[in-house]
């Protein structure tokens, strides 16, 4: 789960010990190896529906599907409305693939719209915070276009699920902390709130829970599916008439008429138009291991942007986890984050953001000169990459009066939040990673709709909440002022490196800024 990146705050990629000397370390879940396949996602339910999907003879995007709508089901910290992020390894092309599955504002989404309302921001909860549902569609061509088995193969998991299955104490508590909110939405309520009156009104651990409007859309699903081979359909067609089916059929027409219902802005075309983006990644190389990323409208680049500052220094010699290891990395991501909040948006919409000089080796060391070794800037902003790409900036003069120390940059803890900053900030999304003998790897980053998610009608799918990430002012960050249509810039973020041209690692963080 993440919410607006307000602040930069930084953490320590797990990707850049890359130049560290290796330790040991105590943990609860050891390493994994395997001959034949993986399926690794942060709920063992969610893990065993991938594994079933390689016992029925499918691959690892087959895996990262059934994982995918497993922990959707679930609601593990995502929901069927969310968004999905993806890159894949072709071993048959041998290329890496991206897989752009989030949802865009809807029809009449404007900064005025929310200025009206006396808001700065879109709202963090309910269907005003809602684009339009982005995981079934990112499921379903991920599945269509690189798996093997059926889509009803794929789902009878999350499905057997959606029938009842016994509740997380995790999922239960999280469902008791916010019914407040929930009970703004009477959709989600009737759903998740199973005690309405008692003291506790969540679901118990290990209580069943059951969701049988989620139950019957999938089901649904399956059915398209059923139907269009049975009128002689590909696969592919099959699944692609399931596609259409949540997105211009009667799937379509509750999330929109449930949403509207409750002062949402979706319609009909919004859901119709909506298209997942196959795309080219971005990369870098670092000392030699090619490093990929969701471009832009992901914070992706902003880790390459990092690496490409961090490959000429001394990590090795610094010491892991030295004062000055780590003083360098705050550094060096305290300078890629800053350039991630005014230049990263949706690549679709104008302004055209500036990747080619942002991943730049050039700009990288232009950057890299401004690190003070003895202390470090808390008015860090963000640079000026347009004449390594040959252009010039059009946006200096908001780059000028962009951001303060005290200003906008400044975390304050929610008020109804259990959690301390820390827990909050590590609390998140989960990953879903998978590889197979035949040579597919997967590396996801979902989320989106975590609880307390507004539930469109009976649909049993809760929506995203990703319109808290738009700005409404374009000083701010020019890239990702609110557009009905547009793309908000996201947090989510997969990672696939290559060696020598082959997989060499395929990891991801839960949500946030790190």
């Amino acid at each position: 789960m993440t919410t607006r990146p307000r602040l930069r705050r930084l953490v320590l990629l797990a990707v850049l010990t890359l130049g560290a000397v290796p330790v040991s370390a105590r943990t609860n879940k050891p390493p994994l190896h395997a001959r034949h396949w993986l399926a690794i996602t942060g709920k063992p339910l969610a893990a065993t529906a991938g594994a079933m999907m390689f016992q029925k003879g499918g691959n690892a995007v087959d895996a990262t599907a059934a994982m995918l709508a497993a922990a959707c089901t679930m609601w593990d910290t995502l929901s069927w409305g969310g968004e999905t992020q993806v890159l894949l390894w072709n071993p048959k092309t041998h290329k890496v693939i991206a897989i752009d599955a989030l949802g865009v504002a809807p029809t009449g989404a404007t900064p005025e719209f929310f200025h009206g309302k006396g808001m700065a921001y879109p709202p963090e909860y309910g269907p005003l915070a809602a684009v339009t549902p982005g995981t079934p569609g990112g499921l379903l061509t991920m599945l269509a276009e690189y798996g093997r088995l059926s889509l009803a193969d794929v789902l009878a998991p999350a499905i057997q699920m959606a029938d009842g299955y016994a509740i997380e104490g995790q999922l239960a508590e999280t469902i008791e902390h916010q019914k407040t909110e929930i009970k703004k939405w009477p959709s989600s309520q009737a759903v998740v709130l199973t005690h309405p009156g008692e003291p506790h009104e969540a679901p118990r651990a290990g209580e069943v829970f059951r969701q049988a409007d989620l139950a019957a859309t999938l089901r649904k699903l399956v059915e398209a599916e059923h139907k269009a081979l049975a009128a002689g359909k590909s696969r592919k067609e099959a699944i692609y008439a399931a596609y259409d089916r949540f997105y211009k059929g009667d799937i379509a027409e509750e999330i929109v008429r449930g949403t509207r219902e409750q002062g949402g802005l979706f319609t009909r075309e919004d859901l119709a138009n909506w298209k997942v983006k196959i795309e080219e990644p971005v990369h870098t190389d670092y000392k030699g291991i090619d490093v990929y990323k969701l471009t832009a409208w992901t914070q992706g680049p902003a880790m390459l942007q990092a690496l490409n500052l961090l490959e000429p220094m001394d990590l090795r010699g610094m010491g892991l986890n030295s004062t000055r290891y780590i003083h360098t990395l705050y550094q060096v991501m305290s300078l890629a984050f800053a350039d991630r909040d005014f230049y990263y948006g949706d690549p679709y919409f104008p302004p055209e953001e500036p990747i080619q000089g942002l991943l730049s080796k050039e700009y990288a060391n232009a950057r890299r000169q401004q690190i003070d070794e003895k202390r470090n800037d808390p008015a860090v902003k963000p640079g000026d990459p347009y004449p390594f790409q040959g252009q010039k900036n059009p946006f200096l003069d908001l780059l000028k009066t962009w951001g303060t120390p005290q200003g906008k940059t400044k975390w304050t803890q929610p008020q109804n939040s259990r959690l301390t900053f820390d827990e909050a900030f590590r609390a998140g999304t989960t990953s879903v990673l998978a590889a197979d003998e035949e040579g597919w790897v997967v590396s996801a980053t979902p989320s989106g709709g975590w609880v307390p998610a507004f539930i469109a009608g009976h649909s049993g799918i809760g929506l995203s909440q990703r319109m808290q990430s738009f700005v409404l002012d374009e000083a701010e960050d020019p890239f990702n002022v609110l557009v009905p249509g547009k793309r908000p810039r996201v947090t989510l973020t997969p990672t696939l490196a290559l060696k020598n041209g082959k997989p060499y690692l395929a990891f991801a963080v839960q949500g946030g800024d790190t």
